[in-house]
């Protein structure tokens, strides 16, 4: 009777876990609970990306199917009942160059697609903006390098400073606000020590290094709000660097660029109180 409880709660927790896959994809620009794939993607990036994944859960599907029928057949064909006397052979070279030739042709499949991807995913020849994200301890902060003057932090909202509808650990103070259907360059540096800047539904994760300006690129496809964070151990408030970006259309960015110029004009916002670790903010 204990087996069969024990089973009974082990399928629902399976149903459960199934049913929310539907939620899950629902939910844009964020992680969602229970969530068992990837983001939606909304950039040609994260497409792709997508696409390779696909691709390689076929190919290391069938080549676990094909070792699981090969070890059944060999557990049922050479068994000491089923084969009493047993081969003495110990070289087959038909075999030898079949899995040595199959297993190179399975790799040269999947690195074609996969340096292509790549480079797709590297630069951008001609694009239409440059956002520069800088990393710090531990906060980010962002400029706007086609336009004079426009830089900011990013500090992450406190659990009293959310509002309505923010999701916790995600939210900051100040939005990046970039436009939809735009080839945005992306340079990505640090100040102190590596982080890594990561927008998991743009398919972007790129490094931040002191002294080093990396480059990567994303064109959004959607507007809404998404979310990010520092995916690199970067101390003690590593969990703490959340990056949000707000997409809208082209004429309603170029309306925030006016109303952007004014409220930043200083050259950034103050976020000196998050550099130093207290007992309070590191718990």
């Amino acid at each position: 009777m204990g087996r069969f409880k024990n089973l009974v709660v082990f399928m629902a927790a399976v149903a459960g876990s199934f049913s929310t896959i539907g939620v899950a994809a629902a939910e844009q620009g964020q992680p969602a609970p229970w969530q068992t794939t990837f983001q939606e993607a909304f950039s040609p990036v994260a497409l792709e990306q997508h696409s390779f994944h696909d691709m390689l859960l076929w190919i290391i599907s069938a080549i676990s199917i094909f070792v699981l029928a090969l070890l059944i057949y060999v557990i049922i064909r050479f068994n000491k009942r089923a084969n009493p006397t047993p081969s003495k052979t110990s070289h087959n070279t038909f075999v030898e160059i079949v899995w040595t030739v199959v297993p190179v042709m399975i790799l040269i499949v999947i690195m074609i697609p996969s340096l292509k991807l790549l480079y797709y995913g590297d630069r951008i020849e001609t694009p239409d903006m440059t956002l520069k994200a800088i990393g710090y301890q531990w906060y980010w902060g962002y400029e706007y390098m086609d336009e004079e003057g426009l830089a900011f932090d990013a500090v992450m909202l406190e659990q009293d400073e959310l509002k309505p509808g923010q999701p916790r650990l995600l939210a900051t103070d100040n939005a990046i606000v970039l436009p939809i259907e735009t080839n945005i360059r992306v340079l990505v540096t640090a100040e102190d020590v590596l982080h890594s800047w990561a927008m998991p539904a743009f398919g972007v994760k790129m490094d931040a290094v002191p002294g080093r300006l990396n480059e990567t690129w994303m064109r959004i496809d959607k507007e809404g709000m998404y979310y990010g964070q520092c995916s690199e151990l970067c101390g003690a408030r590593h969990g703490f660097m959340p990056i949000m970006i707000r997409a809208v259309s082209k004429e309603d960015y170029d309306k925030w660029l006016v109303e952007a110029k004014k409220e930043f004009a200083s050259g950034g916002t103050p976020a000196m109180k998050f550099a130093q670790v207290t007992p309070e903010n590191a718990e």
